[in-house]
């Protein structure tokens, strides 16, 4: 992994510096909530990311232990993505992001229905989905 040149030594700052940017937090949402897995199905995103944007982010959660790759028993040339430990542990940074979204933007039902479980137990589904996300 090359040595990235941190901006400062702030948590956010350093923080930001590896999934601050719009594509790869929506990379890390799509693989913790939609399960999504395969380049071409990341590329399907409703927000259309460019295959370059895509690979170039990719790579860089793969350097940064935020996602790891693993070849697709059927063809070499695909690969698997899936949350690292390190990935997994963003699940309560996305869930605060979607408690704050919802007070302020229309959110999709489906979405709605999951923010309904999490205002019940915040901390029991946040560790019963962090249990299935380490387990797939």
């Amino acid at each position: 992994m090359k040595k990235m040149k941190k901006r400062s030594d702030c948590p956010i700052s350093c923080s930001l510096d590896i999934w601050g940017d719009k594509w790869s937090l929506l990379i890390i949402r799509d693989l913790m909530f939609s399960k999504k897995c395969r380049y071409t199905d990341l590329l399907k995103s409703a927000e259309g990311i460019a295959t370059n944007i895509l690979a170039t982010r990719l790579q860089a959660l793969e350097e940064n232990k935020i996602i790891e790759k693993s070849d697709d028993p059927e063809s070499k040339s695909k690969g698997y993505y899936k949350l690292t430990q390190k990935g997994i542990d963003l699940l309560p940074i996305l869930i605060e992001i979607h408690l704050w979204s919802e007070k302020y933007f229309p959110i999709p039902e489906d979405i709605k229905t999951i923010l309904i479980e999490v205002k019940k137990d915040k901390a029991g589904f946040i560790n019963k989905a962090i249990e299935e996300l380490a387990n797939d």
